[in-house]
């Protein structure tokens, strides 16, 4: 089953030079499994795919519930020098909790997750 993150987490981003930091915190304890295992580099780098032309790195936060991205060569050059929109990578976060994960229906289900 297809599941959006804003059902399962909250996010913040921001600047780090021409990357883009990005944190999801998972809004329960027992569904930061799901973060830790289906959020991956790989699900991240296709989703923001013509928007992060850099590395992805993943850092693992679990005392927090959470799993942080930095998204690199995605600002333009960042926020003082940047032309884009978004030059200091504010919106990413807001962006992020639209991505879809793919997660087996029988944890949904034992988590009593109400999918969007």
């Amino acid at each position: 089953m297809k599941l959006k993150l804003s059902t399962i987490a909250h996010a913040r981003s921001g600047d780090k030079g021409d990357a883009a930091n990005c944190g999801v915190i998972a809004y329960k304890q027992e569904w930061y499994p799901i973060l830790q295992q289906y959020l991956t580099t790989e699900v991240v780098k296709t989703y923001f795919e013509g928007v992060v032309f850099g590395e992805i790195e993943r850092y693992e936060l679990p005392n927090l519930w959470a799993v942080n991205f930095l998204l690199n060569n995605t600002l333009g050059g960042g926020g003082t020098v940047s032309l884009k929109l978004d030059a200091q990578g504010k919106t990413i976060a807001t962006s992020m909790l639209q991505c879809e994960i793919e997660v087996p229906d029988s944890m949904i289900h034992e988590l009593g997750i109400t999918a969007n």
